[in-house]
């Protein structure tokens, strides 16, 4: 069966984000009234698995071993199925 996938992979809390702070710097000299800007990946893609199960434990061991990195990123799964 094939499942969809997306993973949202941000920074922990309290890790820098340099790229977040120059786009909320940037979008307020533009008149934005942001406050704070984060800046994540967001991988999606369709995955053949036995269940929803397997899907959901391979997306995990992507993460670890290359979507995200432990010491600085959480991450997010969302598995549903396709038709």
């Amino acid at each position: 069966m094939k499942y969809r996938l997306k993973i949202e992979v941000s920074l922990k809390p309290g890790q820098s984000d340099p790229e977040g702070e120059t786009t909320a710097g940037l979008l307020k000299e533009l008149g934005y009234r942001v406050e704070a800007v984060n800046v994540g990946k967001v991988y999606t893609f369709v995955l053949d698995a036995s269940s929803k199960r397997e899907a959901q434990g391979e997306a995990v061991e992507m993460c670890k071993r290359l979507l995200a990195n432990p010491t600085k990123d959480d991450y997010v799964i969302r598995v549903e199925e396709t038709r």
